[in-house]
């Protein structure tokens, strides 16, 4: 469904993306981790059109989209959300979704009906005439999540939709996630949550400095040494490495 073929992207003196290629198949869900600043968002922001890459492609669904603005990928079937939720203040919840859905429906009363379908969908049903701009934290993820699937997608890229959220809140936002892989539609998600990461991702890519430095189930990427150094530095990495010799 989506081929990335050395996507490169520097801004100054920095690589935020150091030919990174990648290949996800179309169905599940794919998960994208790695530390702070290790460029998964930018590499988001290239995938979706919201920057240009200084070399390599991008297709989707066969088609290459490189160097495509948002709108266009968007129609395609490709929509990303926002680590940072900016609902309309002074909308409804309802009018917020139908932004999303006006992407592929003209008519008011088309786009109005889908935000309310999608609402129930991700459990916003009974926020509908509330002011979008009331909503909690968890809330306005919920939100964001509604105004991307509102637009009919079929690749929906998630952009640490779990960050902000507690224990509990996590706990019944993976649900909705998965509802939407069931649906039909393909995931490809940035996640800090490793609970997130762990119950929901079929295969997990890791991002480091702008480069990939491993692939595969979840369950393996988080035992390889050199992701554990990444996320928890060198001294980490070897004390566990000695924990797990000494329990061997």
């Amino acid at each position: 469904m989506l081929e990335i073929r050395d996507l490169t992207k520097s801004f100054g003196g920095v690589q935020a993306s150091q030919a990174v290629t990648m290949t996800m198949p179309q169905g599940g869900i794919t998960s994208l981790i790695g530390p702070n600043g290790a460029g998964k968002t930018t590499l988001f922001a290239l995938i979706t059109g919201f920057h240009k890459p200084d070399s390599g492609s991008v297709r989707f669904l066969g088609e290459d989209i490189t160097g495509m603005p948002p709108e266009a990928i968007a129609k395609r079937g490709m929509i990303r959300t926002f680590q940072t939720v900016q609902p309309f203040a002074g909308q409804s919840v309802r009018d917020n979704i139908a932004v999303g859905a006006h992407l592929k429906l003209r008519r008011r009363a088309d786009a109005l009906a889908k935000a309310e379908a999608v609402a129930h969908q991700v459990g916003l049903g009974d926020r509908l005439d509330m002011d979008a701009a009331a909503l909690t934290v968890a809330g306005r993820k919920r939100l964001e999540v509604a105004r991307a699937l509102a637009t009919d997608p079929k690749l929906i890229l998630f952009d640490e939709v779990l960050a902000g959220l507690n224990p509990s809140e996590i706990r019944d936002v993976i649900p909705v996630i998965q509802a939407i892989r069931d649906s039909g539609v393909t995931i490809l998600l940035i996640e800090h949550v490793m609970q997130a990461v762990m119950s929901l991702s079929d295969y997990t890519w890791v991002l480091n400095q702008g480069t990939l430095i491993a692939e595969g189930p979840p369950r393996e990427v988080v035992s390889n040494p050199g992701v554990i150094e990444a996320y928890l530095g060198k001294g980490m990495a070897e004390r566990i490495a000695k924990r797990e010799a000494a329990s061997a």
